[in-house]
């Protein structure tokens, strides 16, 4: 009976200590300063204190202190609203520690300012074709029915795994129907790494980093050869059940003057695959 118990408590406790460490690493990148936090003395640890955390958000200092070393208490919406915007964290970091507490985000970031009515329409238009607004750190901004039949249901997927790289890593819908998993793996890792050259220091990158570094140690041995990779157009094949191996070309589309944000569309390479694009449209 003990071990059952153990067993069933085991994924909740690991989280808490998960947002723990979170919760710790983001107040620490934040200085004073940036918070309008006047510098008194020196400081022991980097970033803000805990105190300080706890004032700005307007909670109390010992339940704040207990959120951050993992105990397990009962966590508001509203106060975690709060103590987001104190962190100052960006849509995916504020996603990632709605997660970790097992909490509704009271007013979850849904829309992204590059995915505008005509980009929306234009991805309706395309259909039977599957296409999806990507930026640069393989988010999945927006996309049509046609792409949820090759990566499954992204709506029912929490903000921060609607992401290629993390749904290929991991135990995905998208990962069972890739027919060439090593090589898309290895590719979209090498991408990512190049990308982040320019990306480095930002909270949104390193989040999502640590992320897949803690959940798959494939990604983990992929990162870890420094492979860099540009972005560009290529070949994929599916293998959907019930429907048939899909051959198809992946084409970018920019969205903006800058690289970062792309419409990426799949078109049939044969007519066999049109016909099952079709087929799949068609069933709705």
């Amino acid at each position: 009976m003990l071990e059952s118990m153990t067993t069933s408590t085991a994924p909740a406790a690991t989280r808490r200590q998960e947002l723990a460490a979170f919760l710790r690493s983001r107040r620490e990148r934040i200085s004073p300063e940036q918070v309008g936090l006047p510098l008194t003395g020196r400081r022991r640890t980097p970033g803000l204190r805990r105190e300080e955390v706890a004032h700005l958000a307007a909670v109390g200092v010992t339940w704040y202190t207990w959120l951050e070393q993992g105990r397990d208490i009962q966590v508001s919406s509203q106060v975690l609203d709060s103590v987001a915007r104190t962190l100052q964290l960006d849509p995916t970091e504020r996603a990632h520690l709605f997660v970790l507490a097992g909490a509704e985000d009271p007013a979850p970031v849904v829309d992204c300012p590059t995915v505008t009515p005509a980009v929306r329409t234009l991805l309706d238009q395309l259909e039977p074709l599957p296409a999806a607004v990507l930026n640069s750190r393989y988010d999945i901004l927006a996309f049509n029915r046609a792409y949820t039949r090759i990566l499954g249901d992204l709506d029912a997927l929490p903000f921060e795994d609607r992401n290629v790289m993390w749904l290929a890593f991991t135990d995905s819908y998208f990962a069972s129907v890739l027919v060439d998993r090593e090589s898309a793996r290895a590719a979209v890792v090498a991408r990512f790494r190049a990308s982040m050259a320019d990306h480095g220091a930002e909270p949104a990158w390193k989040c999502l980093l640590q992320r897949m570094r803690q959940a798959s140690p494939d990604f983990e041995a992929m990162w870890e050869r420094h492979e860099v990779e540009g972005l560009g157009n290529g070949l994929k094949r599916f293998l959907l059940p019930g429907v048939g191996l899909l051959r198809v070309e992946y084409t970018n589309l920019w969205l903006g003057p800058r690289p970062s944000t792309r419409l990426t569309v799949y078109t049939p390479l044969d007519e066999e695959t049109r016909g099952r694009l079709e087929q799949l449209a068609a069933e709705g």
